[in-house]
């Protein structure tokens, strides 16, 4: 991290996965195999076209940055955050010409030499860089996917060796982005605070100086994409995630109702998720949902998640304004670097981490 941000966990050092696949593979080493994983035969979905698929609700930032606001518009984003927690956007105000050259920068990045690619290697004991995340120990079973992950803002919380050298890659463009996507972020959040009725001033304080940061994800041709997976199932434990699916390829699941959905890309839109923070600030009305990445044996996949959250010193917990003698806190408060440091420093696993924050009220409910 920067010089002055806590360390929040780390990962193990393991071999890069793209130049894995470009051996002559018949089977994934074990090491990659998850009959680990619930609902294991469901990762053939994309070979095999077993599983449902789905667009997400369709949300149109145009209408909600209109003036007056479109009151049809955030009802179907209440609606979205409440019933799915994960929606596309459209008309989000990010130039086409600012996400190709986003796409064909990190496309580029990926291209490098692995040389290139590992004076960014991540280090053990630390989350940023080219690598993997969330690896604890030896024995433990791998994504079938290489990652960069990294720390926009607020500044002072950059890797500094990582800066400017990283920028001769992405030049201008990654910075720009990134703060096109705070600015959309806070929006969004705006407009939820209207939806929920909070307290406005809550929302913002928590939010306006929050913390940023990009993974990007390298997801090679897989010779076994029935036993592998791209990324195992998780909820995001951020505020807000934003996803920019590069070549589009399909690969993206949701668990709803039980049951995991692939997500169809719509093109010039982008993703956007509720994470485990933003669950407990509406106090259980906006839901983080857990999803996963498959894999196919055809072509890469390549994705931008951005992750947007509360000020690093701030705390976590339910917003007072949506708390009444008939509405109870369902989550306990904690600081947010606690907060971090406990979900980063374990292996993903479900939703289990949020379900430890919740209160013995909320628990009785779900027993």
């Amino acid at each position: 991290m920067g010089s002055e941000g806590p360390m929040l966990g780390g990962s193990l050092e393991v071999p890069s996965v793209q130049e894995l696949a470009k051996q002559p593979l018949i089977r994934v080493p074990t090491r990659y195999v998850r009959t680990d994983l619930d609902g294991h035969p469901a990762f053939t979905a994309l070979a095999e076209g077993g599983e449902p698929s789905s667009r997400l609700p369709i949300i149109d930032m145009a209408r909600l940055a209109s003036d007056p606001m479109d009151s049809e518009e955030l009802d179907k984003l209440h609606r979205a955050c409440k019933e799915w927690g994960f929606f596309h956007l459209i008309n989000h105000g990010i130039s086409s010409a600012m996400v190709e050259k986003v796409k064909r920068e990190v496309e580029g990045f990926f291209k490098l030499p692995i040389e290139e690619k590992n004076k960014y290697k991540q280090l053990a004991g630390e989350l940023e860089g080219y690598g993997q995340m969330f690896v604890r120990s030896e024995e433990q079973k791998l994504d079938w996917a290489d990652r960069f992950h990294i720390v926009i803002l607020p500044t002072y919380l950059r890797k500094q060796d990582f800066f400017p050298e990283l920028l001769i890659y992405f030049r201008e463009t990654f910075e720009s982005y990134s703060v096109e996507l705070r600015n959309l972020s806070l929006k969004l959040l705006e407009c939820m605070t209207k939806a929920l009725k909070m307290d406005e001033k809550h929302m913002r304080a928590l939010f306006e100086e929050g913390k940023q940061s990009t993974r990007m994800n390298y997801y090679p041709p897989c010779p076994q994409p029935d036993v592998a997976i791209g990324l195992t199932p998780h909820s995001d434990p951020m505020g807000l995630t934003i996803l920019l699916q590069v070549n589009e390829m399909e690969g993206l699941q949701i668990k709803k109702d039980g049951k995991w959905i692939l997500v169809k890309p719509l093109s010039d839109a982008l993703v956007v998720n509720i994470g485990d923070v933003l669950e407990i600030v509406t106090n259980g009305i906006y839901k983080s949902i857990e999803h996963r990445a498959v894999v196919n044996s055809v072509k890469e996949r390549i994705s931008i998640a951005t992750f947007y959250s509360i000020k690093h010193d701030g705390e976590i917990g339910p917003a007072p304004s949506l708390i009444t003698p008939q509405t109870l806190a369902l989550f306990k408060r904690i600081a947010a670097v606690d907060f971090y440091i406990g979900f980063f420093s374990r292996e993903l696993r479900g939703k289990l981490y949020i379900d430890e924050l919740r209160t013995q009220r909320e628990e009785a409910l779900i027993d």
